[in-house]
């Protein structure tokens, strides 16, 4: 695991907000191919992204184990999230909860 990558409970505190929008985006749908994330995140950013912008945080994801990578064929690659990421998310959400019920 990466020097930048939090402990479980902690998983989400240290990401971007590019990297919390990307697990987001793949927590609603799993194995999701790079090209639909990147239209996905272009459209509620209402801005192109960049190519390398994407697969270089994406590739963060992979090393912190909270996005697992798997070759769809020779040209693909399809991301979805690991455990650590739905715990993490889930985390969020309560917590998020926590601070509306307040």
């Amino acid at each position: 695991m990466s020097a930048e990558c939090a402990p479980d409970r902690d998983a989400l505190a240290d990401l971007t907000a590019f990297q919390r929008d990307l697990l987001w985006a793949l927590s609603h749908e799993n194995a999701r191919k790079g090209t639909a994330l990147k239209a996905d995140l272009a459209a509620y950013y209402s801005d192109e992204i960049n190519h390398s912008r994407l697969y270089q945080n994406l590739d963060t994801l992979v090393e912190c184990d909270l996005v697992a990578k798997r070759a769809r064929d020779r040209r693909t690659n399809e991301y979805s999230l690991t455990e650590a990421a739905r715990r993490a998310l889930e985390a969020r959400r309560a917590w998020q909860a926590e601070g509306d019920a307040t």
